[in-house]
C-alpha cells in the first residue's frame, strides 16, 4: 500500500484567460496528481520580481498524493506546457506566463536538488503565496517552525 502525502501548491497566471487557466490547472492536478482537499479563492496581485502591466491571479491548493516529489514536479511541468507555458532555456528571471504551478511543501520533506527545492525557497517572502495559503491552511507549520499565518503577519505591507 502506498503512503499518501499532503502537498501544497501555489498557482498563478497573468496571460490569457487567467481564471480559466487556473481552473483548468486545478482540474488537471485533480485528474493526474491526486485528490484535491482544498483550493483558496483567487487573488489578483501585482507581478513579483519583474515589471509587467498584466496582474496575476493566484491561488493555493492542497492535494493528497502518493506520487513522489520528482514525478509530481514532472506532472506539474507537463500541465504547464499543455496550458501554454513556454520555458526558454536561456531565460533568466521572471516573465509573464499563462500558468505557473509551484510545489511549496510536500509533507515534512526537505529537498535540495538542481531541479527541486522543498520547501519552496521564496515562499516565505511572497504575499501572493502566503495569503491564499493562509486561507486554506493558516495553522500549517513551515519547517522554520512558524505557521503560515505567522509568516504572513511578518511580511511588510507594500
Amino acid at each position: 500500500m502506498s503512503t499518501t502525502n499532503t502537498v501544497f501548491f501555489s498557482l498563478g497566471s497573468n496571460q490569457g484567460d487567467r481564471k480559466f487557466l487556473l481552473q483548468k490547472a486545478i482540474e488537471l492536478l485533480n485528474e493526474r496528481a491526486g485528490d484535491i482537499r482544498a483550493v483558496s479563492s483567487f487573488y489578483e496581485t501585482e507581478p513579483w520580481g519583474f515589471d509587467s502591466p498584466f496582474p496575476f491571479l493566484n491561488a493555493a491548493l492542497c492535494l493528497q498524493t502518493s506520487i513522489e516529489p520528482k514525478s509530481l514536479l514532472q506532472i506539474t511541468q507537463q500541465i504547464e506546457k499543455e496550458l501554454g507555458r513556454i520555458r526558454k532555456p536561456e531565460q533568466t528571471g521572471y516573465t509573464d506566463r499563462t500558468i505557473d504551478i509551484d510545489m511549496l511543501l510536500y509533507a515534512n520533506i526537505t529537498i535540495s536538488t538542481p531541479y527541486l527545492t522543498l520547501p519552496h525557497p521564496l515562499m516565505t517572502q511572497r504575499r501572493f503565496v502566503l495569503e491564499p495559503l493562509c486561507e486554506i491552511a493558516p495553522q500549517l507549520k513551515h519547517p522554520c517552525g512558524k505557521t503560515i499565518s505567522e509568516l504572513l503577519s511578518e511580511l511588510p505591507n507594500d
